[in-house]
């Protein structure tokens, strides 16, 4: 099996406290679904900065990516099925999967 990476993108935060203990149970019972092909079960992202060579600035681009999940998949169209389950989708975000190459 190959791991891949399931980004997050963009997406509507919740709009209330109980909105958002929705979507938390939605994603624990999404991921007590996966079993034992989660690698990493989910990751958000606190703060992130934009860097070139020459400059350093905020992220404020709300479609940029959010976090990231890893799973364990037989082949890209396994891994696809699994992020299409998701319940970030039902948020207005968008997913990108990427198989991850083992390195050495």
């Amino acid at each position: 099996m190959a791991n891949f990476m399931i980004a997050y993108y963009g997406g509507n935060p919740p709009s209330s406290k109980e909105e958002a203990m929705a979507q938390m149970g939605k994603w624990k019972t999404w991921v007590e679904g996966l079993g034992d092909k989660v690698v990493n079960p989910g990751t958000p992202f606190m703060e992130t900065k934009v860097l070139t060579s020459t400059d350093v600035q905020d992220e404020n681009d709300p479609d940029a990516m959010k976090g990231f999940a890893m799973v364990k998949a037989e082949n890209m169209d396994s891994a696809l099925a699994i992020a299409q389950s998701d319940p970030f989708l039902e948020n207005g975000g968008t997913i990108r999967v990427s198989q991850m190459m083992e390195m050495g």
